[in-house]
């Protein structure tokens, strides 16, 4: 028997990685002969890299680049096991898990360290890129990254502008002269399940500004700022992308991305898939584990177990779902896309006891949900 487990991270407790050995623990216990196959996915956010070098066995390349609030950290980014493909996660160099909650401000906040992490890979010679861009604690167009590939951004007196949403109100002119001539010569598959617009009520602004700790007047001052500069990128390349789908994405970086990049832009689980290979490793499984830190209704909008699951049914190999907590009204819309469901969280494990001990407690369930399918196969 061949059991698949590719599971995402459980936000807050196990990386996907280390999800993934809890669930192989919990299938050793009950029965060592049982071959696995650790596959572990991740929707574009936070993870994916981990999640890509695990499944591909690629490496990591350390980097000293400038968090949002512009000190200096210490970054990676990875390369897949084929050393040509480089993955870049934002959330990596410009992430909110980076800050404190009281430090969250998206008027000040950067993209600048994104942009070195891409610059440092052009220089080992890297042309592939995959790039994650969930999880950003920014809002400032992608300004910074594109600043630390060469772009000028500068006002009507000619100076050049400080980082950040705010700075954006002063903005007149983009000076591309020496926007690295290597992005051309370069594919960027983005990761990304946005769809919002770079401006407006459904905006990068106002969908997502207060997440990363704007107030309802620095939501107005933000998506202000960024149709200016929407205005300005429509004057210097001829795009306008102020309204295209997927710009909003990343405190409007994926709209920069759109504008000066060579891009293709997938569903973070559809690129996760396509670049572990992941249809073609599952093909001869007998069962597949799946699951994340809590599953709702929005996991079938596109989040990795459902993406799994997807594959799963198009092959017509079981799928199970194992989530460290699952809403009880989610599990009527959930159970028609996997064979069986299970929480951490229930009757005897309270969400905290399931956090604390997430390791121990999935690999107890994985035992049961094994055990209790072995008996229906009976």
């Amino acid at each position: 028997m061949k059991i698949v487990i590719s599971p995402d991270s459980f936000k807050g407790s196990l990386s996907a990685v280390e999800v993934a050995q809890a669930m192989v623990a919990g299938i050793r216990a009950f029965d060592q002969s049982i071959e696995t196959l650790i596959l572990p996915v991740a929707d574009g956010g936070e993870g994916t890299l981990e999640s890509l070098l695990s499944a591909t066995k690629g490496r990591t390349v350390s980097v000293i680049v400038h968090d949002p609030l512009e000190r200096k950290i210490s970054a990676e980014y990875g390369v897949l096991g084929d050393e040509e493909t480089c993955v870049i996660e934002m959330a990596k160099a410009s992430g909110i898990t980076l800050l404190h909650t009281e430090e969250r401000n998206p008027l000040i906040a950067t993209s600048f360290g994104t942009g070195e992490l891409i610059k440092h890979a052009l220089d080992a010679g890297f042309r592939k890129f995959i790039v994650g861009i969930g999880g950003s604690a920014t809002n400032d167009g992608g300004m910074g990254m594109l600043k630390a590939l060469g772009m000028k951004f500068q006002s009507q007196k000619g100076e050049d502008l400080e980082t950040g949403g705010s700075a954006l109100s002063n903005l007149a002119y983009i000076d591309v002269v020496d926007f690295d001539s290597r992005i051309k010569e370069s594919e960027f598959i983005i990761a990304c399940d946005v769809n919002n617009p770079f401006i407006g009520p459904n905006g990068a602004s106002f969908v997502f500004g207060p997440q990363k700790g704007a107030t309802e007047k620095m939501v107005s001052l933000l998506d202000h700022n960024l149709k200016i500069f929407a205005d300005v990128i429509e004057q210097t390349s001829g795009l306008s992308i102020h309204h295209r789908q997927g710009a909003g994405a990343a405190g409007g970086l994926g709209g920069a991305i759109q504008a000066f990049f060579p891009y293709i832009m997938k569903p973070g689980i559809e690129v996760m898939m396509e670049a572990v290979e992941f249809r073609e490793r599952i093909i001869n499984a007998d069962l597949i584990i799946t699951g994340e830190g809590r599953s709702d209704e929005q996991t079938l909008s596109g989040k990795a177990p459902y993406g799994v699951a997807k594959v799963a049914r198009e092959l017509g190999i079981p799928v199970m779902l194992l989530s460290g907590y699952i809403t009880p009204s989610s599990k009527k819309c959930l159970t028609p896309h996997f064979d069986m469901i299970e929480s951490v969280v229930n009757d005897v494990v309270s969400q905290k006891e399931s956090m604390e001990h997430a390791a121990h407690y999935i690999k107890i369930q994985t035992h049961q949900l094994i055990s209790s399918y072995i008996e229906l196969k009976k």
